[in-house]
């Protein structure tokens, strides 16, 4: 990768920054010895972030492994453990389904 100081690619010109890029070749650009930018193809953009979209489902999978204690919990106790009647819930939403068909 070709490292060029902003006044350099400056005087370059963005053209050839582009034609560069679009070749293949990445250019990172610095200011006061530090890279601040990267000129990099649109394909390699679009590499990167679907990399970092498959990195970020990993991450999660992998989170979910490491929590998952194997104990799944049904309706029927879930609605016990927040003291929820099924009769009431069903009372509840035939009421809210005919307040919409109105």
């Amino acid at each position: 990768m070709t490292t060029l100081s902003i006044t350099e690619a400056s005087r370059s010109g963005l053209s050839a920054l582009v034609a560069a890029a679009e070749e293949g070749h990445d250019t990172a650009l610095s200011r006061h010895g530090k890279v601040v930018a990267e000129v990099v193809s649109a394909q390699e953009i679009a590499r990167l972030r679907q990399d970092r979209e498959t990195l970020r489902d990993a991450a999660l999978v992998m989170a979910r492994f490491a929590t998952d204690s194997g104990v799944r919990t049904t309706l029927d106790e879930a609605m016990e453990f927040f003291n929820l009647d099924r009769a009431e819930l069903e009372a509840e939403n035939a009421e809210e389904a005919k307040s919409a068909d109105s």
